[in-house]
């Protein structure tokens, strides 16, 4: 049964989601909130949404990249370069994002009469980004259901596993990952010098299948 909507950015995890539910996805919805890499994600959202006959919209948050503060909304130049870590990630959190995102996706849901919205965090987004942890999601969902006259819940069904396992799920769905876009500082090629393009390769490695991204540094 449809009735599942899914936020979905058109990156690697979000993408898999899409297609490892997709029996269960009514709607599909990326937010456009100002960061590096949006356009590039939606071109992607669009194309598997398209591939597989699910509804999508996009939504403009720009008052985020008005007035939040984070190097994700500052240009490619204020994106750190090197591993995925707190020290050198940190500073591409965007406040409360997923909170501000997932707030809008239970209206839309609630207003579609859809009980569940997923969103696609995963293990190693625990230290960095403080509304992707276990804790978020579980308070998140609670405020979803009781704020919600039909009980929508909140669904993360990858929070405890790693990239490597998502992309292993996603290589047995038979994903075109070239499809999908991770850098930070949104170029026409993956950079390979910030730190999602760091994981995005380490994940491809540990899952032991063949990274087809094109990378401009090595």
């Amino acid at each position: 049964m449809k009735d599942t909507l899914l936020v979905l950015s058109g990156g690697l995890d979000s993408t898999t989601m899409l297609y490892d539910f997709a029996d269960n996805i009514a709607l599909a919805v990326t937010f456009h909130y100002g960061s590096n890499h949006n356009e590039r994600e939606a071109e992607c959202a669009r194309f598997h949404c398209d591939k597989l006959g699910i509804q999508h919209i996009e939504i403009n948050l720009a008052f985020m990249g008005d007035y939040f503060k984070s190097s994700l909304l500052e240009g490619a130049d204020a994106i750190p370069e090197g591993n995925y870590d707190e020290d050198n990630m940190k500073s591409t959190v965007v406040p409360f994002r997923n909170g501000i995102m997932l707030s809008i996706a239970a209206g839309l849901a609630e207003s579609r009469g859809l009980k569940k919205v997923m969103l696609a965090n995963h293990s190693g987004d625990h230290t960095i980004y403080p509304d992707c942890r276990p804790e978020f999601v579980k308070a998140m969902s609670e405020a979803i259901n009781s704020g919600t006259y039909i009980g929508v819940e909140l669904v993360a069904p990858y929070t405890m596993i790693t990239k490597a396992d998502i992309v292993k799920r996603g290589s047995e769905l038979g994903i075109d990952y070239t499809k999908t876009y991770s850098c930070y500082k949104g170029g026409e090629h993956h950079c390979g010098l910030c730190g999602t393009c760091r994981e995005r390769r380490e994940a491809f490695m540990l899952a032991g299948v063949e990274d087809k991204t094109i990378y401009d540094h090595m």
